[in-house]
């Protein structure tokens, strides 16, 4: 059974995304993990997996405009591969407080593993227009303007942005599906 109220419908529809670490832990403020996720996302583009049509990196959380024939399979592999490589580099190099705070706020109900890195879930909500599309992008790429980290979006290193600006970014995209 689920834990969540939010669906996918398996038929190429275009989602916008939200997934966020256990306690919002700022994990993505070390930039190796940061790089990890960002990695991770190449791969889906490059192996054809989801279509990325925009994407931002905060500290402690990833939004993304994606879409797929399969958007929750690949969700699934993607938080696994992340979590997994995160608590690999975190064992290999720390900080061990992390590691510590991931083991203590692990679910109870997961006895296979250790850690949990991710909270339950990656909340996606169809884009069902042009309209809704163009709102979510915005909200994308204005998130780090609206937490005060930035005064313009194309400051933001990990952020589509830049890409609709026509500069080269660290993720590739796809047109946009509408």
């Amino acid at each position: 059974m689920a834990r969540t109220r939010y669906k996918t419908v398996e038929d190429h529809s275009t989602y916008f995304v939200t997934s966020a670490t256990v306690n919002w832990l700022p994990l993505f403020s070390i930039p190796d993990l940061a790089h990890i996720v960002l990695d991770a996302m190449r791969f889906l583009h490059d192996n054809q997996r989801v279509s990325i049509h925009a994407y931002v990196l905060l500290e402690n959380h990833l939004h993304f405009v994606g879409s797929s024939s399969y958007f929750s399979g690949e969700m699934r592999k993607f938080k696994s591969f992340t979590a997994r490589a995160i608590i690999d580099t975190l064992s290999e190099r720390g900080p061990q407080f992390y590691l510590e705070q991931l083991r203590h706020s692990k679910c109870r109900h997961k006895n296979d593993q250790t850690y949990q890195v991710w909270q339950e879930g990656f909340h996606p909500k169809a884009i069902q227009s042009e309209l809704i599309l163009m709102q979510k992008i915005e909200y994308i790429h204005y998130n780090p303007v609206r937490r005060g980290y930035v005064d313009n979006p194309e400051h933001w290193r990990y952020s589509s942005y830049r890409q609709y600006l026509g500069e080269e970014g660290l993720v590739p995209l796809e047109p946009i599906p509408i």
